[in-house]
């Protein structure tokens, strides 16, 4: 089959015309791919969100420096020191304030993880913590001591993962995010606008962007030709098909890895040789250079391969059609039903062409005798199938999500996505949730040693999902801008780190 073939009409570009924005010297226009459901700042590590709030409304303990070698760098948190067995202590920034104009202290931070642990809501930032349990005890307004149990190597740059919010912030989502970021969110309009003002009182240095509106347009076409025309300054999502201005066009090394998502529990997706033909079912290749960008690479793992621990020696499933065929009725022969219903589950404009990717990927599965449909959802739909608890369903759905991990560590990954008590995870196997207790504790050498097994276990020995790519991400930047995208650009957009020309 011929994926370029088969999707050369999906590919057409809207001509819709869109409204010029009238904007001062400093105010910039962003134009993302899909809308905003929540601005809440515990969700802030999901990409779509990330790239409003993280950062720009609320900040983190730590961050981590993708633009240079700095490393962890202090945020909210001007230092940290090991204290052993398990207490890392904090000392904080003095003199910052929120944007409701009270003072930002210990309790705030106390409060802010408290909130995103707490029972009463989801917090996304939760999941990359694993089964690490966090205390808290307040030296004094600007000296915190948190313990990990067990203890956590890298807690410091955990840190990176938890917006700070007042301790008056309730239990619940909010609308009107409070942070100690360089912007106040002053509108936000469901399904046209949302618009961030810079502060006057911000503890740090000044950014030279005043206001940023974001604006949500669906085709990669549309974003592309509204910076073109100057009706917005950043595309940070087009496809290869609307990057066609070298001028104003970048190519970056993007974080994300695309996969789809087993349930190793359902039929009959809970027979290894039909995960394996699922794999073998998919012709990875036919998608680079047709409906994804050159240099997208094929993918082996939930991480990039700048990750800790990558494993050299995994390779890529072998597109073999045949042998897909001859594992189902394997299979079918030893009493699996392989008619059962397998619906793929994709969400609309979380990448370029992810509608095109979806579908060929499920003619690929039915052309090999699986009883495979595909439905396109918005992201509140998504998430209830991507967090447990799963919705029952006849036979099995296959998650198409896209994992950001640009923070060089398996930990932000491996547990919420294949330990048996991860979020997100469609494992349950007792070997694995050891081997991932194991490597989140180790240090050093021994720590990319053991993250290394876990991912040849993980590939070779439960084949546990469909790893499919790692992306590349492009983004068009208008010419005003001193603007280059990186790694990060995808799941949040600094504003502070747009000057202009």
């Amino acid at each position: 089959m011929k994926v370029k073939t088969l999707l050369i009409g999906a590919l057409l570009a809207s001509t819709t015309i869109v409204p010029a924005f009238a904007q001062a010297d400093t105010d910039i226009t962003v134009v993302l791919s899909e809308e905003l459901d929540l601005v809440e700042p515990c969700m802030a590590t999901r990409s779509n969100i990330g790239r409003v709030v993280m950062q720009n409304i609320s900040e983190t303990l730590t961050e981590l420096d993708v633009r240079g070698d700095a490393g962890l760098m202090p945020r909210l948190a001007e230092s940290w020191e090991d204290l052993g067995e398990g207490t890392w202590q904090f000392k904080l920034r003095k003199g910052v304030t929120f944007s409701d104009g009270s003072t930002f202290d210990a309790a705030d931070v106390k409060h802010s993880f408290d909130r995103v642990f707490s029972d009463q809501i989801t917090c996304e930032s939760a999941r990359y913590f694993a089964d690490t349990e966090l205390g808290f005890e307040i030296v004094d307004d600007h000296t915190l001591n948190v313990t990990a149990n067990p203890p956590q190597p890298i807690l410091p740059l955990l840190m990176s993962l938890v917006t700070i919010v007042p301790s008056e912030t309730p239990m619940e989502f909010v609308r009107d995010p409070i942070g100690t970021g360089p912007y106040v969110m002053s509108e936000w309009t469901a399904g046209q606008q949302i618009v961030l003002d810079r502060r006057d009182d911000y503890w740090g240095e000044q950014p030279e962007v005043t206001k940023a509106t974001y604006v949500f347009r669906s085709e990669p076409a549309v974003r592309a030709g509204m910076v073109a025309a100057g009706e917005a300054d950043i595309a940070p999502q087009i496809t290869a098909e609307a990057a066609d201005n070298k001028d104003l066009d970048f190519a970056y090394p993007n974080s994300e890895t695309v996969y789809l998502r087993i349930d190793n529990q359902d039929a009959p997706t809970d027979d290894i040789r039909v995960r394996k033909a699922l794999n073998a079912a998919i012709d990875r290749e036919a998608f680079i250079g047709t409906v994804l960008p050159e240099g997208t690479e094929l993918a082996v793992a939930m991480v990039p391969p700048t990750t800790l621990g990558w494993n050299p020696n995994l390779t890529p499933p072998a597109y073999d059609p045949d042998q897909a065929k001859a594992w189902l009725e394997e299979a079918k022969a030893d009493g699996v039903d392989t008619s059962l219903p397998i619906e793929i589950i994709a969400r609309t404009e979380n990448f370029p062409n992810v509608t095109e990717v979806a579908e060929a990927i499920t003619q690929m599965l039915v052309d090999v005798g699986f009883n495979a449909t595909v439905r396109m959802v918005e992201v509140a739909e998504h998430e209830q199938f991507y967090s447990k608890p799963y919705p029952e369903s006849e036979g099995t759905r296959l998650i198409m999500a896209q994992h950001d991990n640009s923070r060089g560590d398996p930990v932000f990954s491996m547990f919420f996505k294949y330990a048996s008590e991860g979020t997100q995870s469609g494992v349950a196997d007792p070997k694995l949730d050891e081997m991932i207790a194991a490597a989140s504790a180790a240090t050093g050498d021994e720590r990319a040693a053991l993250w290394s097994e876990v991912f040849k276990y993980v590939h070779d020995d439960i084949v546990a999902d469909v790893l499919l790519f790692h992306m590349v991400g492009l983004s068009r930047v208008s010419e005003r801008l001193d603007f280059t995208p990186t790694i990060a650009t995808n799941a949040q957009l600094q504003l502070s780190e747009i000057g202009f020309k």
